[in-house]
């Protein structure tokens, strides 16, 4: 009985960490979108002066 427990927990906690690295990709992708346009901006801004699209 307390196999099929152990076993049973295993299978939820699997199954949560499988979710939750799903969900990891998806801010992954976003953040790299994020990133790529920001360069796009930078590459347009440096023409008017600005070389930077961040403060620091």
């Amino acid at each position: 009985m307390a196999v099929l427990l152990l076993v049973l927990l295993l299978a939820i906690v699997f199954a949560g960490l499988g979710f939750l690295v799903k969900v990891l990709w998806w801010v992954a992708l976003a953040v790299l979108v994020i990133w790529l346009l920001g360069f796009v901006f930078r590459s347009a801004d440096a023409a008017g002066g600005r070389g930077r699209w961040y403060r620091w």
